[in-house]
């Protein structure tokens, strides 16, 4: 049946607006995470490249830790990923739904 088989992608727009596909990924084994890596996972999993459990898998992440991921780029975009900002963005996105 058709909707049971798992349908993918071959590609999907990485966060720079460039064609990214499971090659152009990081590699399982990366222990260095930054601002264009978390956001290129961040859009294999809203484009369908992979699922949230492939990627908890891949790269040893916790679901807390991967939808903080995502929460930040839907917030702030690419920008809402950088570490030492953080805080920055959350008062910003808590003030914005004050009004």
């Amino acid at each position: 049946m058709i909707e049971n088989q798992k349908i993918r992608p071959a590609q999907v727009i990485g966060p720079l607006g460039e064609p990214l596909t499971i090659a152009d990924l990081p590699a399982p084994e990366t222990k260095r995470w930054v601002v264009r890596r978390k956001a290129e996972v961040v859009a294999a999993v809203n484009g369908g490249l992979l699922t949230i459990d492939d990627v908890l898998e891949r790269y040893g992440l916790t679901l807390e830790e991967f939808a903080g991921w995502q929460r930040a780029v839907d917030r702030s975009g690419m920008q809402g990923l950088r570490v030492t900002r953080i805080q920055h963005y959350r008062d910003l996105y808590e003030r914005q739904l004050k009004y």
